[in-house]
């Protein structure tokens, strides 16, 4: 069975999280949620989460390392040292890394450092931030093992990407069906 690690910070995008964890549950992956700044973590509109794990749960290998965007999560998570080590880690070793909004662009490319070179998108403006890869305005962007997308109204799409890549392509177009996530 693949593994995904989610991350979740105070003032996390709630869409952008809560997406992923269900799809790729959807998709028969093992999902973990990871609390950055505490087990229980607030959501940039005010839904709070308990998390499986907090730090204990860093040391551990996943198939794929999530990361949500919101403007106050995506740096609460560029200002671990731990995040960062965790995405480093597993993207330095071909594992799979998503991230979405703000994520992109201030915690890949600001603090891990892992998107000079590579095809990415983020929130729009966001782009202006980062030096060194090649801005893509589609929605979601798969280029190799990283795939990045641009906000809230793109999770349904960031996440069948992600199944897509973890579990088959097969496997992401039953979701999208079941979800309804193309009319």
């Amino acid at each position: 069975m693949k593994t995904a690690c989610v991350l979740l910070a105070d003032g996390f995008e709630e869409v952008e999280a809560v997406t992923p964890i269900d799809y790729l549950r959807r998709a028969g992956v093992e999902v973990k949620t990871l609390g950055v700044t505490g087990k229980t973590i607030a959501g940039s509109h005010g839904v709070k989460i308990e998390a499986d794990a907090g730090s204990e749960g860093f040391a551990k290998d996943f198939d794929c390392v999530v990361v949500p965007g919101g403007g106050r999560g995506a740096s609460n998570i560029a200002a671990s040292p731990q995040a960062v080590f965790l995405i480093k880690r597993h993207f330095d070793s071909g594992k799979l890394v998503a991230a979405i909004c703000a994520a992109p662009a201030v915690v890949l490319h600001g603090a891990c450092g892992i998107v000079r070179g590579r095809r990415f998108t983020c929130y729009p403006g966001l782009e202006a931030k980062v030096e060194g890869a090649d801005f893509s305005a589609d929605r979601v962007v798969v280029d190799g093992n990283l795939i990045t997308s641009r906000g809230a109204g793109t999770a349904g799409e960031f996440s069948q990407a992600i199944v897509a890549a973890l579990v088959g392509e097969d496997a992401a177009r039953e979701l999208a069906e079941k979800v309804l996530l193309r009319g």
